[in-house]
């Protein structure tokens, strides 16, 4: 038992020592940026079990399917929180008329927060770790996987099954971040079948909060 309680210290240290550093570095502060400049978007099941799953990406589609047009003239990031503020209640209504429609009763729960996010790849661009504003929709004990997007600017409204986000998307990304930041986030070729990612400095600390 002792030896377990050391080795927890052990990897809190490991942590701990790794973010006061990474605090410091060009990633850290590439990170801050375009973690002002975008909306996460989060819905996270009851479990993980395969109905609860299935449950929670038709929740998904029908709430994706509402948002892009009520965000569809959104032209800054204040717009877009203030759309999505005021559609919480319409929102939670969609996902829980598809609930019911599937025969269940569980809860939903809508709302933004902030909160740590490990390392996320979404087709040819990725999103660093760290602290990201999100837009949340929780289903029952939300205790499951959550499927993932950024709503602003609109990636959620991108096939997730495409291994390149479009050039319009991509644009989008570069009128409101910096060209670092820009270059951060895409991913660039290696050769014909890979990509290079980048923020691996705190890829490890992965773990730790997932």
């Amino acid at each position: 038992m002792k030896k377990v309680f050391i080795g927890v210290l052990l990897m809190a240290a490991l942590a701990a020592l790794g973010t006061y550093f990474y605090k410091g570095t060009d990633e850290y502060k590439t990170q801050k940026e375009i973690a002002e400049n975008i909306i996460r978007f989060h819905v996270r099941a009851n479990s993980d079990s395969e109905e609860d799953q299935s449950l929670k990406l038709a929740v998904k589609d029908a709430v994706v399917l509402f948002l892009k047009d009520e965000l569809s003239d959104a032209n800054n990031l204040d717009e877009a929180r203030n759309i999505l503020y005021d559609d919480i209640d319409r929102i939670e209504e969609i996902a829980r008329g598809v609930i019911g429609d599937r025969g269940y009763e569980y809860n939903v729960n809508v709302y933004f927060e902030k909160a740590y996010f490990p390392m996320k790849v979404y087709g040819d661009m990725s999103f660093p770790p760290g602290e990201y504003e999100a837009f949340r929709v929780d289903i029952g004990g939300a205790e499951g996987k959550n499927w993932w997007c950024v709503l602003f600017p609109p990636l959620c409204f991108v096939d997730s099954s495409y291994s390149v986000v479009p050039d319009e998307t991509k644009e989008q990304f570069k009128n409101v971040l910096s060209e670092g930041a820009y270059e951060a986030v895409t991913l660039r070729d290696l050769d014909e079948n890979s990509y290079r990612i980048r923020f691996k400095f705190l890829k490890f600390l992965n773990k730790f909060f997932e």
